[in-house]
This record gives structure tokens, sequence and C-alpha cells, in this order.
């Protein structure tokens, strides 16, 4: 019971600093050719947006706005990517139920 204990412990420690470095990482989606890219912190945390001069058509407006959507999708994607790399190995380790986690709800 111990050594269950002490790995549970280990494995929290491994996931605190996973998402930790999640947040200190950064990622960067665009659109348009990169007219417009957002970035984003690994916990999704919107940190920058930039459009590019030739987006911007005052008489144009509603394709600059589904740049900017699209930029933040794309971001959010390498997101969904990096947080898979980063806590994946940590979730396949809990095993039990499908999809890796404990069986219990939050786990």
């Amino acid at each position: 019971m111990a050594q269950l204990l002490q790995q549970a412990q280990q494995m929290q420690q491994q996931l605190v600093a996973a998402q930790e470095e999640l947040a200190r990482t950064e990622v960067t989606g665009s659109a348009g050719g990169n007219l417009v890219t957002a970035t984003m912190t690994g916990n999704g945390e919107v940190t920058a947006v930039t459009i590019a001069r030739e987006a911007v058509d005052p008489d144009d407006v509603e394709t600059l706005q589904d740049l900017v959507v699209a930029a933040l999708r794309d971001a959010k994607r390498a997101v969904d990517e990096l947080a898979a790399r980063t806590m994946g190995p940590l979730a396949g380790g809990l095993g039990g139920a499908p999809g890796g986690g404990l069986g219990l709800p939050g786990f």
C-alpha cells in the first residue's frame, strides 16, 4: 500500500510538472498564409494576435474576422497536440480504464 501511495505521489508530481511546462510553452496558429497569427500558451491562454496590414480591408471586415477565428482554431489545435505529447505518457501510465484513467471521476 505504501508503494502504491508513493507511486501516486510521483505521478502527481509529474503531472504538476507537465502542467507547468504547458503553461510556459507557447504555440502559434496562423491563417491566410500568415496574414493573421495567434499565440497561445500550452494551457490555452491567448497571449498575442498579430494581423498583417494587407489583411485589413475596411470594406471586408468579415474576412478579417474569419481569419482571426481560423488562426485561433489553428493555435488551439497546436495546443491540443502539445498537451497530448506532454500529458500522454502520464495518462497512459495510469492504466485501469479505457482511455488510461483509473475508472474514477476526474482520473
